[in-house]
């Protein structure tokens, strides 16, 4: 059982509506989805993350343990460089995705809401003789998201997470609120994620299921290193990059907008001639509303499935864009 997120002391703020899983503790919005979305893709305002996990991980043998459990290349990780990494499975399936900065003398990561606890005991499990602390800081450590291009003044000795998505900040939990009034205005998550559908960057437990390979979404490269030494599941990595495909393959949807209703995730994705008694190839992963460009979506769809073929995503018309080469 994933452990409850905290709950944001900025869903005080005027016009707060709270988030649904998988992002429970933030809000969803503050009363203007489009015009949040515009601020951030202009490079303004913030995004409360602060129902995200945090980790910090210490001690002279940190970066090179952490190399042999990551598909990360970290063991010569410079300070103040941010990567991605995955924890996969014996069979190279998704489990765990970390968003990783060092600092010179410590490694901070943030990971999904609620999955801190099965991270720590794993990380826990592999610590053996090396000489590294783990620490569970959700309850004290804050992650606010600043959009690339953003000119807000991080708070000194704030441990920042750069990438070219734009900046998350470590941020002490208690300083949320006179942050907010300093930096605003408040975005809310739901704005985020049309970003990131947008971009075509996939998110744990919403782009994964129990059976999901780093190949399949277009995380080779990002957060899975090809040439660094082993880790667990490395066999699997190496297998299909060197001798076959992967059975599925991530697509970004453009969807109908006459429809009201999002398609929701796990919605089926049919070939648009079959019909809706049509055999399932997939299934949407991400749906959202886009400032820009109306409904859109992530799926996850067979391999074989025709880069142009018309499809249906939960009955509603959808016109693929391909993400994962076939």
């Amino acid at each position: 059982m994933l452990r409850q997120s905290p709950v944001s002391p900025l869903l005080s703020l005027p016009g707060a509506v709270p988030a649904e899983a998988p992002d429970e503790g933030v809000a969803a919005h503050y009363g203007d989805l489009f015009r949040e979305q515009r601020a951030l893709a202009d490079g303004t305002g913030f995004v409360d993350l602060s129902h995200r996990g945090v980790l910090t991980v210490s001690g002279p043998e940190r970066l090179s343990w952490l190399h042999l459990l990551l598909t990360q290349h970290v063991s010569e990780l410079p300070p103040g460089q941010a990567t991605e990494a995955l924890i996969l499975s014996a069979h190279g399936h998704i489990e765990h995705a970390l968003y990783l900065v060092d600092d010179g003398e410590t490694t901070w990561l943030h990971t999904e809401p609620g999955g801190q606890e099965a991270l720590i005991a794993y990380l826990e499990s592999m610590k053996f003789f090396y000489r590294v602390e783990i620490a569970d800081r959700t309850d004290e450590i804050a992650v606010v998201h600043l959009p690339a291009g953003s000119i807000t003044e991080v708070p000194e000795g704030t441990v920042v997470r750069e990438t070219a998505h734009g900046r998350d900040l470590f941020l002490p939990r208690a300083e949320l609120p006179a942050f907010a009034d300093a930096h605003g205005p408040a975005i809310g998550v739901l704005a985020l994620e049309a970003l990131r559908v947008e971009a075509h960057r996939p998110r744990l437990g919403l782009e994964t299921d129990h059976r999901t390979i780093p190949h399949e979404l277009g995380w080779i490269g990002t957060a899975v290193h090809l040439q660094k030494g082993c880790y667990r599941g490395q066999e699997t990595v190496a297998r299909v990059h060197n001798l076959g495909k992967p059975p599925r393959r991530l697509v970004f949807l453009h969807l109908d907008g006459s429809e009201v209703h999002l398609p929701p995730h796990g919605a089926p994705v049919r070939l648009a001639a079959d019909g809706e008694e049509g055999r399932q190839l997939g299934f949407v992963t991400t749906s959202a509303r886009h400032h820009e460009l109306g409904p859109i979506a992530l799926a996850l769809v067979k391999r074989n499935v025709p880069v142009d073929a018309q499809l249906t995503a939960g009955g509603t018309a959808a016109a693929q864009e391909t993400v994962v080469e076939p």
